[in-house]
């Protein structure tokens, strides 16, 4: 049958008849993303020096009833489906990584599509840059089967001038496991608009979305994650991306995604070389950071304490 499971997007008129023709989705290459990362995937509970996919369910998002009662509830699955992780090192800050002709995703995407299949693919990834001696860049991969449903939230965040995005953009973060001093530096359970608090830069190519978000641009961020790399083979982290929901008709928060980083090694990093050849699609303008990390995501919203 031509289905996915619990991460579909929107029903499609056009589905099922694509079903039976060329176009149809092709989950090969997105077995092939999911395994052919610098860290593999591993068992959510016991694995190491890999990722896994944590339940929407360990985060609490903002409920339907958030604007009237402050009430959160469990995300639930995801908005779209996890397709691997990669954890790269490089001269230079690393921009844009989708565009790149050397990058796995987006090559095995477009593989799939040279044969006519999974056309309406699209790969939402979010970058997350280390500065350095050597730059880092931690990149989440997420994919969508179906077209995202004009006039929903997350379709709203990919189409919307950069504004809208660094209002929006929230990542929640929960320490499962690791040191007392990480859990202190990072909180347990803790939520940050980053489009606020970090210089994001979004790129929109033709079946991609990527958000590249700046590090650097903070220093207490910079600080904090710097602390975390130095415990780092011995902290599990979850992080969950989320478009944050401000009004009632947008109620309840859905996860777009979310990762569980379980004890890296800082040598399982692929090396790449900065410089490509093919024209970077621009961000439409730039995000902008601020000297502060604020582990709250509204003035009138607490930080959660993990249960």
């Amino acid at each position: 049958m031509c289905t996915t499971k619990h991460h579909r997007l929107g029903s499609d008129p056009d589905h099922s008849a694509e079903c039976s023709r060329s176009g149809s989705p092709d989950r090969s290459w997105i077995a092939e993303s999911i395994h052919g990362g610098s860290l593999r995937r591993v068992d959510l509970h016991t694995g190491t020096n890999g990722w896994a996919s944590p339940p929407g369910d360990v985060f609490s998002l903002r409920s339907k009833t958030y604007l009237r009662n402050r009430h959160k509830s469990p995300s639930g699955d995801y908005l779209l489906s996890p397709a691997g992780m990669d954890w790269l090192r490089s001269p230079a800050k690393l921009d844009n990584v989708l565009a790149r002709p050397d990058n796995r995703v987006a090559q095995a995407l477009r593989k799939a599509q040279s044969r006519g299949r999974s056309l309406k693919s699209f790969i939402f990834a979010v970058n997350l840059q280390v500065p350095g001696k050597d730059q880092h860049s931690a990149v989440f991969y997420f994919v969508a089967e179906e077209p995202i449903p004009a006039g929903s939230l997350l379709y709203r965040f990919v189409n919307e001038d950069d504004s809208f995005r660094n209002s929006r953009f929230k990542i929640v973060n929960r320490i499962v496991k690791g040191p007392w001093i990480v859990k202190k530096a990072v909180g347990n359970y803790s939520a940050c608009l980053l489009g606020k608090a970090l210089t994001c830069n979004y790129y929109r190519g033709e079946n991609y979305f990527e958000i590249d978000v700046d590090i650097a641009s903070s220093k207490i961020a910079n600080a904090i994650l710097h602390l975390a790399l130095g415990y780092v083979t011995s902290v599990t982290i979850d992080m969950g991306f989320v478009v944050e929901a401000q009004a009632e008709d947008e109620l309840p928060e859905k996860l777009i995604g979310a990762v569980r980083v379980c004890q890296m090694e800082m040598s399982s990093v692929h090396v790449v070389d900065t410089p490509h050849t093919q024209p970077q699609p621009q961000p439409h303008a730039r995000g902008h950071g601020f000297a502060r990390v604020n582990h709250h995501t509204s003035a009138d919203e607490d930080e959660d304490d993990e249960d």
